[in-house]
C-alpha cells in the first residue's frame, strides 16, 4: 500500500478549515467501512458451511477465497472518502443546537407570585 500526500490547500478550499475537512472524510470512510463489511458478511455467508462438530477444523472453500482477495483488491474506504470530498460528492452540515428550556422548581414558583 502506497501513501499519497496531500495538499492541504485542497482541504482548505472544500471546508472552512483542514480540520474540518479531515474530520468528515473520517466520518465518511467510516461509513464506507461499514458498508464493505456488511457487503462482505453477505457474501461470505453464502460460502459458509457449518460442520456439526464445533470442534473439527474446515478446509479453505475456494469461492470464499476468491471473495476475499476480490474485497483486498478494492481501494480503501479512506481514499475513496478523499475521492468523494474531491469531486464535491460529499454534503455534511452541523448539528443544531438543541435550546433547553430553563428548570422550573417550586422555590421559583414561589418567588413569581
Amino acid at each position: 500500500m502506497t501513501i499519497k500526500p496531500m495538499d492541504l490547500e485542497q482541504f482548505s478550499s472544500i471546508a472552512n478549515s483542514v480540520h474540518e475537512a479531515i474530520v468528515v472524510t473520517s466520518k465518511r470512510a467510516r461509513q464506507i467501512n461499514e458498508e464493505i463489511k456488511i457487503e462482505f458478511n453477505q457474501r461470505v455467508e453464502m460460502f459458509t458451511t457449518r460442520t456439526e462438530i464445533e470442534s473439527e477444523e474446515t478446509d479453505i472453500n475456494p469461492d470464499q477465497l476468491k471473495v476475499s482477495l476480490e474485497f483486498e483488491k478494492r481501494p480503501k474506504p479512506t481514499e475513496i472518502a478523499l475521492d468523494e470530498l474531491f469531486r464535491g460528492e460529499t454534503e455534511w452540515r452541523y448539528k443544531e443546537r438543541e435550546e433547553i428550556a430553563p428548570v422550573v422548581t417550586a422555590d421559583d414558583e414561589e418567588d413569581e407570585e
